[in-house]
């Protein structure tokens, strides 16, 4: 394996502690900044975000969220200048925040955690703004985010699609515009199976690159804080803070920096020589599309057998790693069966019945695994793999949850048996609407290698001269938050705030989405700017199906941009809502 470079750069400057608890974690940051301005454009973030949040309803995404003026006063408290200053952010709630339950996503389990995790702390020390805790499967066990009594959240992908689990609630936080970024945790795919379902990026990092003190445990040896973002950049931005040894913590380890690096060109890229889609004909092409682009980035593609990473996999749930869950939550789950979800109940009950001998004997058969897959690897730089071989809607999952879920975990549940770092990104969309990703892995302390090519998988550009940009006027669908935004997002489209036409537009409601049109007389509508380039905007323009399209948008100040519109033949028949002034607020109405 190819040893990616040390992040030996630093930031001088001063240091300020924030929300801490007093165990020295401090982030440093440098001049240069005008506090109140940037205090106004963090204080701006955080009324759109629970804009948002409010606007979303009982979406099933949180379980504890913190109250907006809590947040803004701990703004007040910081010092403008760290390097996530003003980032809104979210943790899976099985990881400690003082002053917040710890529920796991189980109400009787319930605690007050007098300590903020250390991983928590690095992010606030560093300007972060936490808005709240979310939802999960079940003491995180679980891949579907189904298995919770605080409900089941959904991928704001495609409607009824599962989000993935374990971490839910934080993937679909991030990948509804909801937070700039969220913490989940990874012990058999938790970090990467929502994010491929939720066209989100997951940061799997080495195991023990990042504390685990102040988590509630699945498997204490192979759990792994994990970062979902919208960008490589931003998960990387925060994950690069939380991460680093802390004495506390036995599981700790100093590794190499995960700040991305450049993987160059002519990397030998392992895929499955006969991966498995369970059928699943569009993921299959997507996947083939996504090798393609790797090897169109200049890299190698190497086909390998990947019968011992699945054997591997197969012993997390099939061997006696249950044994391991058991340890961490057995005593509950026997003092208190009615209080576990059902299913859950039915994953863990097995690990009752595993002995010292069959620990023993599992744990010798993932020695030699090891050692077989170790001798593959030594041949290639990154294992790339489906992130999911196929995908389910939650009527699916409910008929079958614990096959199905199996599924989920065909390509993730390895990793961490097998001391893997991981980054998922989004692939794109099957031609039936679902999403599908890639995961690259490669050993413990390559986080940044694996940073740096995921980047590069997904184009993602230096920030474009403004200059160069055009203007968008998104109506509906596509605002933030809403089900399209994803599509918007992944053109690298960048929010610019909210504007309001000329009055001389209706809007009416086409069901899933508004039709605006100019007639006279008309009245200013409300729509989302985002600023993005003239080819995305071409991109998006051959997306948009009839009878929506892109026109020239008149706005209040005389501004002309480019915009939805709807052809007026559409209209007939439909609930004339222009007295709502906006999508949201018709949406809002309605309950």
């Amino acid at each position: 394996m190819r040893k990616p470079l040390r992040d030996t750069t630093s930031v001088t400057g001063t240091t300020r502690k924030v929300m801490g608890d007093g165990d020295g974690d401090e982030a440093e940051h440098g001049g240069g900044v005008d506090p109140a301005e940037a205090r106004e454009r963090a204080a701006a973030g955080v009324a759109e975000t629970y804009r948002r949040i409010k606007e979303r309803g009982d979406d099933g995404v949180w379980i504890t969220l913190r109250p907006e003026e809590d947040v803004l006063a701990d703004l007040d408290r910081l010092d403008p200048g760290g390097p996530l200053y003003g980032m809104t952010f979210a943790v899976k709630d099985n990881i400690d925040v003082a002053g917040l339950p710890t529920t796991a996503a189980c109400p009787g389990y319930a605690y007050h955690p007098k300590r903020t995790a250390p991983l928590v702390k690095r992010l606030l020390a560093a300007g972060a703004l936490l808005v709240g805790k979310t939802n999960l499967d079940q003491f995180a066990t679980g891949l579907s985010g189904t298995r919770s009594p605080y409900g089941a959240c959904e991928s704001p992908l495609a409607p009824g699609l599962i989000a993935g689990g374990s971490s839910s609630g934080s993937a679909v936080a991030v990948a509804a515009g909801l937070v700039d970024f969220a913490i989940g945790t990874d012990t058999a795919g938790s970090g990467r199976v929502p994010a491929a379902m939720t066209g989100t990026v997951g940061l799997k990092p080495s195991r023990g690159l990042v504390p685990t003190t102040g988590t509630v445990p699945a498997c204490a040896s192979l759990d792994c804080p994990s970062v979902f973002a919208r960008t490589v950049a931003a998960g990387s931005a925060a994950l690069t803070v939380m991460a680093g040894p802390y004495q506390d913590d036995p599981w700790s380890r100093d590794l190499p920096s995960p700040a991305p690096v450049a993987p160059g060109r002519g990397l030998r890229v392992a895929v499955p020589e006969h991966p498995d889609f369970l059928g699943d004909q569009g993921t299959e092409a997507g996947f083939a599309e996504a090798v393609a682009r790797l090897r169109g980035l200049g890299h190698e593609i190497v086909p390998i057998d990947l019968g011992p990473f699945l054997a591997a996999g197969r012993l997390l749930y099939e061997g006696p790693w249950l044994a391991e869950r058991i340890a961490a939550v057995g005593d509950f789950l026997a003092a208190h069966p009615d209080q576990v979800h059902p299913v859950t109940r039915r994953v863990l009950e097995p690990g009752t019945r595993i002995t010292g001998a069959d620990v023993f004997r599992g744990l010798h058969r993932l020695v030699e695994l090891r050692a077989e897959t170790a001798r593959v690897l030594r041949d290639v730089d990154v294992l790339a793999v489906p992130t999911v071989p196929t995908t389910y809607t939650r009527a699916e999952m409910a008929a079958d949850p614990i096959v199905r879920n199996a599924h989920l975990g065909r390509y993730t549940n390895f990793c961490n048996l097998l001391d893997l770092a991981a980054v998922a990104v989004p692939a794109g969309t099957t031609p039936a609407g679902r999403p599908h990703g890639v995961t690259l892995m490669a050993p413990a302390g390559t986080d940044g290698l694996l940073a740096g090519l995921a980047a590069a998988f997904l184009a993602e550009p230096a920030p474009p001269d403004p200059a160069d940009l055009t203007l968008l006027a998104v109506v509906g669908a596509h605002r933030t938050g809403h089900p399209l935004h994803p599509q918007l997002a992944a053109l690298g489209a960048v929010r610019h705030g909210l504007a309001h036409t000329a009055p001389a537009y209706r809007l009416h409601d086409l069901g899933d989405r508004p039709g605006m049109v100019r007639v006279e007389p008309g009245a200013p509508i409300e729509v989302e700017l985002h600023r993005m380039t003239p080819e995305a905007l071409g991109r998006l323009l051959v997306s948009i199906p009839p009878p929506l399209g892109l026109g020239t948008v008149e706005l209040d100040d005389g501004r002309n941009v480019h915009g939805f519109l709807c052809e007026p033949y559409a209209l007939a028949g439909t609930p004339d809502i222009t007295a709502h002034r906006s999508w949201p607020a018709y949406l809002a109405s309605r309950g």
